[in-house]
């Protein structure tokens, strides 16, 4: 960057001395300047010290003012060049100027000319260092700016986050003998989207899915949702409408459209035959197909008041049973190369605690549908 009140450093290169003399002491009231008696030196005292502006003789003894330009543009990009030009030399000259010198003046020249070349190539340079400042400014402005957006919308995604998690903990208060299936469902639902190599966007979604997937239930009566006893068909048909419920529940929250899928097809079946809609093999959205593994499988190895857990062999096994009807079989192949231990980790860092029991009847009425794995 340029000092406001800095004076112009020129370097004035000719191999006639008489000329460097004339052009030097026509130049230093106004300028800084220095002499060069060849290319080969002008270059070393580039180097050494940058100038502004390089008043350079094309024709010299050894290099050519013309050979020295891209030494120049290379080692100085910011120095502009005004080229010295006899009158047969004129083609050289513009040869220059399209070698990336500035201007040229021919000799013999009147001296008013050289300053107002010399002027005329200090004002581009300038403005150009200007612009360069300029865009180094919004460059650094954008940086900065966009920082600061994506600190605040981690902190919003974080707000939202947290926001759900309460919702959830306050729906499964309804529910207790479910307490920390949410939680869990979520971080088996990531690890399994992140062995399929789901990105960052589809893996949020996926989270946020598994996380609201039951939020249908605020729809569902209490004496349903609740009732100690076995439910009657007409009770069956209510609780099962609580993923179009769910769907209805997230409609128009914009950052929740992918999540809302998982709520609205995480009892859909890979043969056609689950519910709501019905839908078959990857007419369901995969991050539901995802969650559909994740929430058997906590299902199967949590701890109930009416029975403990099972192993993860033999949860292993069922999903595997039920890969190509009820699972997505290739998502039950990625779950299948997750080692167990990790399976097993992730359930250590969640809630697991079993709620007070209430009657075998009401358990028998929240086991599993005959002959499938789906839970209500």
């Amino acid at each position: 960057m340029s000092e406001p009140n800095r004076r112009a450093r020129i370097l004035i290169a000719d191999d006639d001395a008489v000329m460097r003399d004339i052009l030097r002491e026509f130049l230093e009231t106004d300028y800084e300047c220095a002499t060069a008696r060849s290319a080969e030196e002008a270059l070393a005292l580039l180097a050494a010290d940058g100038f502004d502006l390089i008043l350079s003789d094309i024709k010299m003894g050894g290099m050519s003012g013309l050979e020295m330009l891209p030494h120049v543009l290379g080692l100085s990009p910011g120095t502009v060049v005004v080229m010295i030009s006899g009158a047969s030399s004129v083609d050289g000259a513009l040869d220059a100027i399209r070698a990336g010198a500035f201007d040229y003046v021919v000799k013999p020249f009147d001296l008013l000319h050289v300053g107002v070349a010399v002027r005329r190539a200090l004002e581009h340079r300038a403005l150009v260092e200007a612009k360069r400042r300029y865009d180094n400014y919004l460059e650094e402005m954008i940086g900065r700016r966009t920082a600061e957006l994506d600190s605040a919308l981690d902190s919003l995604e974080g707000s939202y986050r947290q926001t759900l998690k309460a919702l959830v903990a306050a729906l499964e208060t309804r529910d207790q003998e479910t307490h920390g299936h949410s939680e869990r469902v979520v971080s088996f639902s990531l690890r399994l989207g992140r062995e399929l190599g789901l990105d960052d966007a589809r893996l949020r979604d996926l989270e946020f899915g598994a996380l609201l997937h039951d939020i249908g239930k605020i729809g569902v009566p209490d004496s349903v949702l609740r009732k100690p006893a076995r439910l009657t068909d007409a009770e069956w048909e209510k609780m099962r409408q609580h993923p179009s419920l769910g769907r209805q529940i997230l409609g128009g929250i914009e950052f929740l459209e992918g999540a809302a899928l998982v709520v609205a097809q995480h009892h859909e079946r890979w043969d056609g035959s689950g519910y709501p809609s019905g839908l078959k093999g990857e007419e369901i959205d995969l991050n539901a197909r995802i969650f559909a593994v994740a929430d058997a499988f906590d299902a199967m190895v949590s701890d109930r008041v009416y029975r403990r857990g099972r192993p993860y062999e033999e949860a292993a096994r069922e999903l595997e049973e039920f890969a190509g009807s009820q699972f997505d079989p290739t998502v039950v192949k990625a779950f299948l190369r997750v080692p167990a231990g990790e399976w097993a980790a992730l359930r250590a860092r969640s809630p697991t605690r079993p709620a007070p029991c209430r009657t075998q009847a009401r358990a028998s009425a929240e086991m599993v549908l005959p002959g499938t794995l789906l839970a209500v």
